[in-house]
């Protein structure tokens, strides 16, 4: 047996040791470029998320997760959705006649949502009629003649309030809409209304043509109803491929975009108070057929509404009442989405309900109280003490208005409680007393008198609370007689209540 020496067991170790070495900085490198890989993909898909208008995020907007959907699983997400006509269910109406929304035309397929319009002879069509406008057609025919066309829609069961909302979408080649829109108390935004191959012309003057519209249902919702629309010529036909669509929503204005094109932008100086924009919005997907287009041929059938994705942003707010500005800002009902949506409630309907609930002013405080159209900090509406003349007095004790139980879900802290108020020149109240209600706390703006007049100035008050909202908190605000002059009390306005949290160092 030959004898192995030290030398060699020194080389041995060494080439053992060098081996090993290489191993590690190649599971090293290639660790590495996996992580690289990694982060690249990542960045990559971080941005897809961002608003196609808006790349590098400059907007600071952050993705609304409760809305947004990618339809990337085997069927629509039905705790984000409700599909027309599931179970028998429709909400606010069956589609537009002759055709009839459908449950059975919505589906999620290869990661789009699908919904399908075709001609379905055998299919029951509902035995009532819609009106719209000067038309009053019924399901399944039209002028007698029968066409059963059968389509789709969906509807988000979440509403927001302000952001950009975007989706990826392909319509159908045929005289079917593809729709994108959305909304609210009042108010009906139309992001898109495409249509691949319009037998007429009217809106809509071909497949290659974008239109948006925004439309006023407060009352007397009187048509037309439209108080902004615009058309734009394409150089696409909207059916030959995917395209991205988007609107910028904001207080005082919307802007529309095109692959990342901006298209147009109107404002509410545009249109005044007929900026109706101000209360949360719920979207729309659905196809339509609308008669002053033409009607789709039998052999154009089937043809699919194809969406990749529908994605809603946001921006940030210190605002704890940001969800809830349009109700604190005297523009619309407090949502309480944790109830069902009556399938009833058209934008019109202003009744309270367990799902929208309005501010509440008592009888003897009508005469000097009310939520007045025309003057505001934003939106275009605010709460109006209407004060009174000579020889006049305050015939009550106090007036007040007061929020629904619920409306308030706050934590124990530290906060500011502010609002604008608008002073008219004259003999004004010095105090606005607020009451925050469970766990109760009164709460005063004052000093009025020393305040500018007729411009929109900011009160505020800090209060502190060691216990979170009950289940039953809301906000009350009152006028006293106490604090008004004996006559000829100068009127007031209140807009934009907010609350803060005060975080200390």
């Amino acid at each position: 047996m030959e004898r192995i020496t030290t030398n060699q067991v020194k080389d041995c170790m060494f080439s053992i040791t060098l081996a090993a070495v290489i191993c590690l900085l190649t599971i090293t490198s290639c660790k590495q470029n996996l992580n690289n890989a990694f982060n690249e993909e990542l960045a990559t898909k971080e941005k897809s998320l961002l608003p196609y208008s808006d790349p590098e995020n400059k907007g600071g907007w952050i993705l609304n997760e409760e809305l947004s959907d990618e339809f990337e699983g085997a069927s629509i997400d039905t705790t984000k959705w409700f599909i027309e006509g599931q179970n028998g269910d429709y909400y606010i109406w069956k589609g537009r006649p002759p055709s009839q929304f459908v449950a059975h035309n919505v589906n999620v397929t290869d990661g789009k949502l699908v919904i399908t319009s075709q001609w379905e002879p055998d299919y029951e069509f509902a035995k009532e009629k819609y009106a719209d406008g000067k038309n009053n057609d019924a399901y399944g025919k039209l002028e007698g003649k029968p066409v059963p066309v059968t389509t789709g829609g969906v509807i988000t069961k979440k509403r927001f309030l302000y952001g950009y909302m975007e989706v990826e979408a392909k319509v159908g080649y045929a005289a079917i809409s593809g729709a994108f829109w959305g909304i609210g108390f009042e108010q009906e935004l139309d992001v898109f209304e495409l249509m691949g191959n319009p037998k007429k012309y009217g809106f809509i003057e071909g497949g290659n043509y974008w239109i948006g519209t925004a439309h006023d249902w407060s009352p007397p919702s009187v048509r037309p109803t439209a108080v902004f629309l615009h058309s734009e010529k394409l150089d696409f036909n909207t059916a030959s491929d995917f395209h991205v669509y988007g609107a910028e929503w904001g207080e005082d204005y919307l802007s529309f975009y095109i692959d990342g094109k901006h298209i147009v932008t109107f404002t509410q100086d545009d249109v005044g108070t007929d900026f109706i924009f101000n209360n949360p919005m719920e979207i729309w997907l659905d196809s339509e057929i609308f008669k002053r287009l033409g009607v789709p041929h039998k052999e154009e059938l089937p043809v699919d509404f194809e969406i990749k994705y529908m994605r809603v942003w946001q921006k940030p707010s210190d605002n704890l009442l940001a969800k809830d500005k349009a109700f604190y800002g005297f523009e619309g009902p407090i949502l309480f989405e944790e109830n069902p949506r009556p399938l009833y409630l058209v934008p019109e309907n202003s009744e309270n309900n367990d799902y929208q609930k309005f501010w509440q002013i008592d009888d003897g405080s009508k005469q000097y109280l009310g939520i007045y159209e025309g003057q505001y900090n934003s939106g275009v509406e605010s709460l109006k003490f209407s004060g009174y003349g000579k020889n006049e007095s305050l015939l009550v004790d106090k007036v007040v208005i007061k929020s629904p139980e619920g409306a308030l879900n706050l934590p124990a802290g530290d906060y500011t409680l502010s609002a604008k108020v608008w002073l008219d020149q004259g003999r004004i109240t010095d105090k606005i007393h607020v009451s925050l209600l469970n766990p109760e706390i009164e709460l005063q703006f004052d000093g009025l008198k020393k305040m500018p007049r007729r411009e929109w100035v900011t009160v505020e008050t800090q209060f502190s609370r060691l216990k979170v909202s009950a289940e039953n908190d809301g906000m009350q605000i009152e006028i006293r007689r106490e604090d008004l002059p004996p006559t000829k009390a100068a009127k007031l306005f209140i807009d934009d209540i907010q609350i803060k949290k005060i975080n200390k160092q």
